[in-house]
């Protein structure tokens, strides 16, 4: 099973993960993409790290998320990816994207490129259950700046593929949850 929750800041996304996580009744790794660079960004982590339960396991993965997925998944494990916003604007900024966005010059990255199409087929083939988190960022104005464009147009492309190949795909709004895609019914 592969689960997709979508939502915006603050929206109740990765409490509503976490809490599925907790029901699967399977053995919980959390995949940590953020990285704490600031202090502010260390409290998020801190914060997210406190409320969850301490026989979790742990593993912490900014670049090669497909590959760190495949070494844990099991059919007994429920792996939560927490989230996949961070995970691309690391792969964005450890590549040349960034850099070659902000300079008006087209975008060649081939980290990224490689890690989005390798998230895409591997999730299909993982056993267990796996849930991803998403941050929603369309929904506003068109960004400014190069940058933020280029990220929120990646981050609405990136969102599309994996709900396409997720069985059920979540919207949180107001920490109410919305499906958008359920798994069909068991034969």
């Amino acid at each position: 099973m592969r689960e997709l929750i979508l939502g915006g800041a603050r929206s109740g996304k990765s409490l509503l993960a976490e809490q599925r996580a907790r029901d699967s009744g399977l053995k919980v790794t959390y995949l940590a993409t953020a990285q704490a660079l600031d202090g502010e960004m260390a409290r998020r982590v801190a914060h997210h790290r406190a409320r969850r339960p301490a026989d979790w396991g742990c593993v912490e993965e900014t670049l090669h998320l497909p590959q760190r997925l495949r070494e844990l998944a099991a059919p007994d494990t429920c792996l939560l990816v927490d989230c996949l916003t961070l995970w691309l604007s690391n792969l964005l900024f450890a590549g040349q994207a960034a850099t070659q966005a902000e300079a008006g010059e087209a975008i060649d990255c081939p980290l990224f490129r490689e890690q989005t199409a390798a998230l895409i087929d591997t999730l299909p083939q993982l056993p267990g259950h796996v849930i991803l988190v998403s941050n929603e960022v369309g929904w506003g104005i068109v960004p400014m700046h190069p940058v933020s464009r280029l990220f929120a147009d990646e981050q609405g492309r990136l969102n599309q593929r994996v709900a396409a190949v997720c069985d059920q795909v979540t919207l949180v709004a107001a920490g109410l949850p919305l499906s958008l895609k359920t798994p069909p019914p068991a034969a």
